[in-house]
């Protein structure tokens, strides 16, 4: 069985394309559940509710996670709740970005 930590590795090849950083340091994953029957779940959010890029990013969370060792289907589901703000990012994230930065 796929371990959490493991889906998590994998979706940070992807990148949110307006900001140029991975998914996770953007803290647009909600969660991960992984089942003994090889279903991963994941929960995610978008930076803002009118974001036209949850296709191509929800194609991308799959392709990222489907190849893993004992994965045998992905589901993406977006969530709104709690919305999405920029403290939610990793520090390094933040960083790269300047945020809070003076």
């Amino acid at each position: 069985m796929v371990e959490e930590a493991t889906v998590r590795e994998a979706l940070k090849v992807v990148i949110d394309p307006e900001l140029g950083l991975n998914v996770v340091d953007l803290g647009l994953i909600y969660g991960v559940d992984v089942n003994d029957e090889g279903k991963v779940s994941v929960r995610m959010t978008l930076t803002t509710p009118g974001c036209p890029l949850y296709a191509t990013l929800n194609e991308q969370v799959e392709a990222a996670v489907r190849p893993l060792p004992g994965v045998r289907t992905v589901e993406t589901e977006l969530v709104w709740d709690p919305p999405w703000n920029p403290d939610m990012m990793s520090e390094e994230a933040k960083r790269l970005l300047r945020w809070g930065i003076r």
